[in-house]
C-alpha cells in the first residue's frame, strides 16, 4: 500500500484528486472547440500545485471547495456561449461583385451584447446546412394575435434538435404608410422595437409592400405585435384575404401625379379592412395604386386590381421648353430617343423645332414626359383606370391586368364614394364566382370578359380589347350597330359631366 501522507487527510487527498481530474477534463474539452489544446507539462504542473502546495491541508479543504465552484461557473458560462457555426458555402456568396445577404446576417450574428444573436448564430448554421443537403428545412403552423386570422407568417425548423435558437422563425407582415412616408424618428422606434422582441432582420419591403419583420419566436409574436400596434402600426394580410396594399409616393413628390394616391390606399383599405385581418376569400387578392403609366408599383403585373393614373385630354406641351432640349441634345438625338420611341408614332418634330402630338394615338406609355419633363406634361382632365387580373406565374402562368374602366375621375367626393363602391363590388364578385386557390386572372379567364363585366355592371369599351381577332371566321356585320351604341353612350355621359 502507497505511503500515506500524515498531514493530509485521505478524504482532503481523493477530493483535491478528483478536483483536478474534472478540471482537466474540462479544460480539455475547452481547448478542443478553441485549437489551443492544454500540454502534458502544463497538466503535470497543475496536479503538482493541486497536491503539493501548503494548501493542501483540512483547514483549506474549504477554499478548495469554492476555487472548484467558480472554476465550474466561469465553465458553465463558457459553455452557454456557442461556438460560431462554420459557414464555407455561405462566406463563398459574400466573395460575388454585389453585396451579399450574408454579410449582412453575419453583423446580427457577431452583435454579442444582443439578444438575437444566438437565433443568428444557429439561423446562418441551418442555412449552411440547407446548402449542403440541397433541402429546405422549414415547415408552417399555426401562429398569431388575438382578435386576428391573419397577418403572420409562421416557420417551424425541422431541424430544430441541431439549432435550436433559430428552432422558431415567424415573420410578421406589417402594413407600412400609404406612399412610404416614414420619418426617421418612427425608423428608429421600429429597429429598437425587433432587436427587442426579434431578430434585427427587417425588410423594406415585401411583394405586397409589407414592412417585413422576419425572426420571432412564438412567445414573442404577440408582445412584438403590441410595440409596433402602439406607435400606429397594424399586421397586414397573409393566407386567403386581402393582402396590403402599396401606392407610389404620388402627388406628394412627383409631377406626373394624376390623382391621388395616398387616399386612394387609405379608402380601399379602411373599408375592406376585416377582408385583410380574418381571411375569407378562395385566394389572395392585392390592390396597388400608381399614379400615372410609369407604374412604380409595379402593379400592372402583380396585383389582382391595378389602379393606374391617366388623363383623358390632350397633353400638355411647353413650346419654349421643347425648343430649348432641341437646342442643348441636338434634332438627331431628339428624334432617336424621343420621336421614334413612341410606340404609336403619335409624335413628330417640326422644321421650326416644335413637337407635334397625336394625341388620339397616345397611349399614355410616358416615355416622352419622362425624357422631357419640363415639356411635356399630363393633361388637365385627370383620373384613374382600373386594370384587373394582374398575377405571377403560379398555376396559368403570368397575367397582365385587363382594363375594366378606362377613366374614372376621382375629384369629388361623390367620385370617392363611386371608387370605394366599385372596389367593395370587385372584392364581393371575386368572393362568389373564383374557385378555391384561383386569382382573380384566372377567374376572369374561366368566366370571360363578357360574363365579368354584366357582374360588375359595366358597358363593353373598345379600351377592353387586349388583342384583336385574327380569325376569319367571326361575323362582323353587328360591328357597326353596337359601335354607334358605344358612341352614343359616349356623348351621352359627356352631357352629363357638362351639365
Amino acid at each position: 500500500m502507497a505511503e500515506q501522507r500524515p498531514d493530509v487527510a485521505p478524504s482532503a487527498l481523493s477530493a483535491a484528486h478528483q478536483y483536478c481530474l474534472r478540471s482537466s477534463l474540462r479544460s480539455d474539452r475547452l481547448s478542443d472547440r478553441t485549437g489551443q489544446r492544454r500540454s502534458s507539462a502544463q497538466l503535470g504542473q497543475h496536479l503538482n500545485a493541486s497536491t503539493t502546495s501548503g494548501r493542501d491541508t483540512p483547514l483549506n479543504q474549504t477554499g478548495m471547495e469554492k476555487r472548484m465552484a467558480d472554476e465550474q461557473e466561469t465553465t458553465e458560462k463558457s459553455t452557454d456561449a456557442p461556438a460560431q457555426h462554420p459557414t464555407p458555402l455561405l462566406d463563398q456568396l459574400e466573395t460575388g461583385p454585389w453585396p451579399s445577404y450574408v454579410t449582412g446576417l453575419k453583423r446580427l450574428r457577431d452583435s454579442k451584447d444582443k439578444q438575437y444573436a444566438p437565433m443568428m448564430n444557429d439561423l446562418l448554421g441551418q442555412l449552411e446546412h440547407s446548402f449542403t443537403e440541397r433541402l429546405g428545412f422549414w415547415k408552417g403552423g399555426a401562429v398569431g394575435v388575438f382578435g386576428y386570422g391573419g397577418g403572420v407568417i409562421p416557420r417551424f425548423s425541422e431541424v430544430g434538435d441541431k439549432f435550436p435558437a433559430s428552432k422558431e422563425f415567424h415573420t410578421l407582415r406589417v402594413m407600412p404608410p400609404a406612399g412610404y412616408h416614414y420619418s426617421t424618428e418612427f425608423l428608429r422606434k421600429i429597429c429598437d422595437i425587433w432587436e427587442q422582441h426579434g431578430s434585427g432582420l427587417i425588410a423594406l419591403h415585401g411583394q405586397s409592400g409589407d414592412i417585413m419583420f422576419q425572426g420571432c419566436s412564438t412567445e414573442n409574436v404577440q408582445k412584438a405585435f403590441d410595440a409596433l400596434n402602439e406607435i400606429g402600426l397594424d399586421l397586414g394580410g397573409a393566407g386567403p384575404g386581402l393582402r396590403s396594399s402599396t401606392s407610389c409616393v404620388g402627388h406628394a413628390r412627383c409631377e406626373m401625379s394624376c390623382y391621388d394616391e395616398v387616399r386612394a390606399h387609405r379608402t380601399v383599405i379602411n373599408r375592406l379592412l376585416d377582408e385583410m385581418h380574418r381571411p375569407g376569400l378562395p385566394y389572395k387578392f392585392k390592390f396597388k395604386f400608381s399614379g400615372c403609366g410609369n407604374d412604380c408599383t409595379n402593379s400592372v403585373a402583380r396585383s389582382d386590381c391595378a389602379v393606374i393614373g391617366t388623363w383623358r385630354d390632350d397633353m400638355k406641351v411647353d413650346q419654349t421648353e421643347v425648343k430649348a432640349y432641341v437646342a442643348k441634345a441636338g434634332r438627331k438625338y431628339t428624334i432617336d430617343h424621343v420621336i421614334a420611341m413612341c410606340p404609336t408614332r403619335a409624335l413628330s418634330l417640326n422644321d421650326d423645332d416644335t413637337l407635334e402630338v397625336d394625341n388620339r394615338a397616345c397611349v399614355r406609355c410616358m416615355h416622352c414626359l419622362n425624357v422631357m419633363p419640363k415639356a411635356l406634361s399630363p393633361g388637365d382632365e385627370r383620373g384613374c383606370s382600373f386594370l384587373i387580373g394582374g398575377k405571377s406565374a403560379l398555376k396559368t402562368g403570368a397575367m397582365m391586368g385587363v382594363m375594366v374602366v378606362p377613366f374614372m375621375r376621382l375629384e369629388t367626393d361623390e367620385d370617392w364614394a363611386k371608387f370605394e363602391a366599385f372596389a367593395v363590388k370587385l372584392i364581393e364578385c371575386f368572393a362568389d364566382n373564383a374557385l378555391e386557390h384561383e386569382r382573380m386572372g384566372e377567374m376572369l379567364d374561366r368566366i370571360g370578359l363578357p360574363a365579368f363585366l354584366e357582374m360588375l355592371g359595366l358597358d363593353v369599351d373598345p379600351n377592353m380589347v387586349i388583342h384583336p381577332r385574327t380569325s376569319s371566321y367571326v361575323r362582323t356585320d353587328d360591328f357597326t350597330d353596337e359601335a354607334n351604341k358605344y358612341f352614343e353612350r359616349k356623348k351621352k355621359a359627356a352631357v352629363d359631366a357638362a351639365e
